[in-house]
């Protein structure tokens, strides 16, 4: 019998928990050893007390900080990695899960030994006929999106937003880190989380990390989790998302592949960073530049790039075949992303044919 660790991570979710946890104890299965455990980031809206006094069988793992998204849950990935669990799942605090859905992931990854992961179709609730994630995309200069996002899953229409049938393949470039069940084995071998990200592309760095190693990331349309997503208008989210995509790069391609996707990371960065001082977000972008300023910065990504060279089994050329060279499923239909899409686009579909390390 499977044994599967189910890892919530919170901060200030009480709002949340009622309907995620009340829907995962509906729907455990029988044929699973399972266990709970909720990792706390330092929440001040009363998330442990109320868990104590409902979900006594909950393992709660309080920290003292907020850790972010990153470290956060690989406190729940070791306390289950030490236990001996077969397969780790994670589940955002806004996830309402439905029945079948962890007999359908477990059954993925049983039948596919060289999967690491697995994701369920992720729909929006309460807009429960709209798609929030077929999987997850990365784009090769390091941007991450997510597959379908406000599509209709029967929409046959092939719309800006995407509204389209699903590639005959269950394969995908990573899975969401909302919701997905990772194979224990794989993450011992690739890794856990990268604290220093925080929050943001700490999932599109792990699938990634799969990849180079071998290992398949997938998903599972007919396992269904909901989630309660909220599109985040926080300027220090660009903070995050642009140091990390940087970050990412440079851990994970050949340094070679760095240098034929430079001319577009360039004309990239200076149009990102005129973008900034026009949407408000400047400041972000010069603390990322002041952040690769600091030498204990790249002494950091330096020591990570050369753990994961000396591991990887399978060349740039292998992985970067499935990257996108356009940016769509965007939250808000950004015209200035649909006006430079044909460039890069463009460009990718020429250099990575020349990628042949």
């Amino acid at each position: 019998m499977p044994k599967v660790a189910v890892i919530i991570l919170t901060y200030n979710g009480l709002k949340y928990l009622p309907n995620l946890l009340g829907s995962l104890f509906d729907f455990l299965p029988q044929t699973l050893e399972e266990e709970v455990i909720v990792v706390d980031n330092h929440s001040s809206d009363g998330t442990v007390p109320w868990l104590r006094e409902n979900y006594a069988s909950v393992a709660i793992l309080e920290q003292s900080a907020n850790l972010g998204f990153a470290a956060g849950n690989n406190v729940g990935l070791r306390y289950a990695l030490e236990r001996n669990f077969d397969y780790l799942l994670l589940l955002n605090q806004d996830t309402i899960v439905t029945s079948g859905y962890l007999e359908q992931l477990v059954g993925e990854l049983e039948k596919n030994p060289r999967a690491a992961a697995v994701q369920p179709k992720l729909m929006l609730y309460p807009l429960t006929d709209l798609v929030n994630s077929l999987g997850n995309v990365i784009h090769y200069l390091g941007f991450g999106y997510t597959y379908g996002n406000k599509t209709r899953i029967h929409d046959p229409r092939p719309s800006r937003r995407g509204g389209q049938s699903r590639k005959p393949t269950n394969e995908i470039n990573y899975c969401s880190g909302a919701a997905c069940l990772l194979r224990a084995s794989a993450l011992k071998k690739a890794g856990l989380f990268d604290d220093q990200l925080f929050i943001y592309h700490e999932d599109l760095d792990l699938g990634w990390r799969f990849s180079l190693l071998g290992y398949r990331n997938l998903i599972c349309p007919e396992a269904v989790v909901y989630h309660q997503y909220e599109f985040s208008r926080s300027i220090r989210k660009y903070y995050y998302m642009e140091r990390n995509r940087f970050i990412v790069l440079l851990k994970n391609y050949h340094w070679l592949t760095i240098l034929v996707i430079l001319p577009a990371l360039v004309i990239m960065e200076v149009g990102l960073l005129f973008f900034s001082f026009g949407n408000g977000w400047w400041r972000e972008k010069l603390k990322v530049y002041a952040y690769f300023l600091k030498p204990s910065s790249w002494r950091a990504i330096f020591v990570k790039r050369a753990a994961i060279q000396k591991i990887r089994q399978f060349k740039d050329r292998e992985i970067v075949r499935s990257f996108s060279g356009k940016i769509e499923h965007q939250e808000v239909d950004n015209p200035v992303v649909r006006a430079i899409n044909p460039f890069f686009d463009a460009y990718w579909q020429v250099v990575k044919n020349l990628i042949f390390w």
